[in-house]
This record gives C-alpha cells, sequence and structure tokens, in this order.
C-alpha cells in the first residue's frame, strides 16, 4: 500500500497524522493506528485537477476537530502539488468560505456541486 505521510498534528489527548493514500483514493486521519476520518478523492492520471467526493469521521471521534484538521492538510497538499479542486463535499465548501485563502484552489472550470457559499467567514 502506498502512503504519503503529509503531516504529524498534536490533539488534545493523542497524535494524529494525516496521509494521503494514493492506494485508496483518500486522505485519512489516523489516531493511535486506527483511520479515523477520511476524505474521499477521485484524481485521474495525468489530470491536474482532483474531485473531492466527501468527509467522513467515526462517530466516536466527532467534534474533536478531526475533519477540520483533515481538510486543511488535503487543501495544503493540493497547493503544495499545485492542483486544482473539484468539490462534492459539503463540508469542505463550508471550510474554504470559513478559510478564503483556499477559494484559488477550487477550479473555476468544473467547481463541483457543492459550491463554495459567498459569505463572510465565521468566527474560527
Amino acid at each position: 500500500m502506498l502512503l504519503e505521510k503529509i503531516i504529524r498534528r498534536n490533539e488534545v489527548s493523542s497524535e494524529m497524522d494525516v496521509q494521503r493514500n494514493v492506494d485508496s483514493g483518500s486522505y485519512e486521519a489516523v489516531v493511535d493506528g486506527q483511520v479515523v476520518g477520511m476524505i474521499v478523492y477521485h484524481a485521474p492520471r495525468g489530470d491536474r485537477r482532483v474531485t473531492f467526493s466527501h468527509t467522513i469521521v467515526d462517530p466516536g471521534h466527532r467534534g474533536q476537530g478531526v475533519a477540520t484538521r483533515l481538510v486543511k492538510h488535503a487543501l495544503d497538499d493540493l497547493r503544495a502539488r499545485d492542483l486544482k479542486l473539484t468539490n462534492y463535499c459539503t463540508f469542505v465548501a463550508d471550510y474554504i468560505a470559513d478559510h478564503p485563502e483556499y477559494k484559488e484552489l477550487v477550479d473555476s472550470r468544473f467547481p463541483g456541486r457543492a459550491a463554495v457559499p459567498d459569505r463572510v467567514p465565521r468566527d474560527r
């Protein structure tokens, strides 16, 4: 299995790794060796665009910021690899609306169905 470790972050009670799993087409949040959240993506070979379909977090880890950190790391990875985003995930759309520094990642020709809300960012 090909895994690319992106970054390591500390959580309140444990350490969380975020990795891009090329084989399964997902960014994975891993705590204590267990995948506790993921963003499912599709990236056709040779295309400079990645499609996010949805974000999932294990019910036992919801409300701990797992999805927020996962999305941030995935978007940072797209930026570092100079890729564009087509987005179908409403959680990612809301995150980008609250963090407008990521809006330039959304592919203007193929933005996806989960459009980024045009609003003032919420307090973080």
